[in-house]
């Protein structure tokens, strides 16, 4: 029988990332929510706790891995092999975002009608930059993801942590370095560093009867998927180079 833990793991992580992720945004963005102009510190900090809930819950789950991200999976992929990852994983992971990015729409359903501002409620599903030059926010997302995984796999290195970290600790390390990247290098492009975070929520954007909704901004989209690829797939070469373990 096939192990299905891992793809349904990936599918609820994600789900889970998704839901506390946009909805710090969407809380911090929307008219008359509580939590409205919270500012961006609650917004990155939101987001790192959002990676650390995603993970700890596909692990619950049975998911050794929780990447909750392609570009994860992809780096996952080049360092070990197993491409069946690829064809399981991605899927479930977008599946998994485009859930959340619908549940979070429900969550604060009768705040889109109170807002006016259409780039405001989009940012509460996808991302998009903050000053318009595809090849600087290309550059931007794909730095932003070679750190991750750059950083995500020294914290787990036998060299860092020779009798390997402590049981229930990786979630915690993982989302406090995506925090950590949002604060540094996130104010360019809103560090999507995952395509399924961006391309699940766009999807849900176009396809949701949001009011006032503008554009999803589908001629930028590539950028997020694309450039997180790249970044980890040069960080999965750098690893091998490097001998990094």
């Amino acid at each position: 029988m096939v192990d299905l833990s891992p793809v349904v793991g990936e599918f609820v992580g994600t789900f889970v990332l998704i839901v506390l992720g946009n909805g710090v945004v969407a809380g911090s963005l929307l008219n008359r929510s509580k939590a409205q102009n919270a500012g961006w510190i609650s917004i990155t900090a939101g987001w790192g706790l959002a990676v650390f809930a995603g993970v700890a819950v596909s692990a619950a789950l049975g998911d050794p891995d929780g990447h909750l991200n392609p570009a994860f999976t992809l780096a996952s992929v080049m360092m070990t092999g197993n491409p069946m990852r690829l064809m399981t994983y991605i899927p479930a992971q977008v599946l998994g975002a485009l859930c959340g990015a619908i549940a979070v729409w429900m969550q604060y359903k009768p705040h889109w009608a109170l807002t006016e501002d259409a780039d405001a409620k989009f940012a509460c599903f996808g991302t998009a930059p903050a000053v318009y030059k595809p090849v600087w926010n290309f550059f931007s997302e794909v730095l932003g993801t070679f750190v991750l995984v750059l950083v995500a796999t020294a914290l787990f290195s036998k060299r860092v942590a020779p009798a390997g970290v402590a049981a229930g600790l990786g979630p915690v390390l993982v989302g406090a370095l995506v925090w950590g990247i949002g604060l540094s290098l996130g104010g360019t492009t809103g560090y999507a560093i995952n395509p399924a975070r961006d391309f699940g929520p766009r999807m849900a954007h176009s396809l949701l009867p949001i009011a006032g909704k503008g554009s999803s901004g589908w001629r930028y989209a590539w950028i997020p998927i694309l450039g997180p690829m790249v970044g980890a797939a040069l960080a999965a070469g750098a690893i091998r180079a490097l001998s990094m373990s």
